[in-house]
């Protein structure tokens, strides 16, 4: 039971991780995996690309195509509605850090 709360918590916050990033500028999924391992996430792109197209579906984020050395790379970018999503998270989170 344990395992299942702390991974939807972990979830949460690679969705909010990937929307930080997106709003920054677009990001792709083999350079995030690197990002979120630099924060002692070990995740697979079997993970990472579902929560893309899920983020996607929800319309928080965007994709384009771009051709990088002969390969298809989608690059993702955070929409208005994701970058409103992202800032009243991010202000949940600061309310919950003053509780704790």
């Amino acid at each position: 039971m344990q395992d299942k709360v702390l991974r939807k918590l972990f979830l949460a916050f690679i969705e909010i991780h990937i929307l930080h990033h997106a709003a920054k500028k677009p990001i792709y999924g083999t350079w995030m995996i690197e990002e979120l391992q630099q924060h002692g996430y070990d995740i697979s792109a079997g993970t990472l690309y579902p929560i893309f197209h899920n983020l996607e579906k929800s319309g928080m984020l965007t994709v384009t195509s771009k051709n990088v050395n002969g390969k298809i790379r989608k690059y993702y970018s955070a929409t208005e509605e994701g970058i409103i999503v992202l800032k009243s998270a991010k202000e949940k989170i600061n309310e919950l850090i003053s509780e704790l």
